[in-house]
């Protein structure tokens, strides 16, 4: 799972970036000071990493369960 949400963090990112952009256009026309989304680059980042956490506790996790430290 980590290493797909790595693999595709460009398209889930922006499809992610485009829906909170048009939330926060939303409530701004409402009167609710809200602040910019991030950027193109920052959510495309952000994704990349936590594919890339979700991957490492995922690969953690196998060690432990074939050590025999968790069941």
């Amino acid at each position: 799972m980590g290493l797909l949400i790595a693999w595709f963090h460009r398209p889930i990112a922006d499809y992610v970036l485009e829906r909170e952009r048009a939330t926060v256009i939303l409530f701004r026309q409402r009167g609710f000071p809200l602040p910019e989304a991030p950027s193109t680059e920052q959510g495309r980042t952000l994704y990349f990493c936590l594919g890339i956490a979700v991957a490492s506790a995922e690969l953690v996790r196998m060690y432990m369960l074939q050590r025999g430290m968790i069941f």
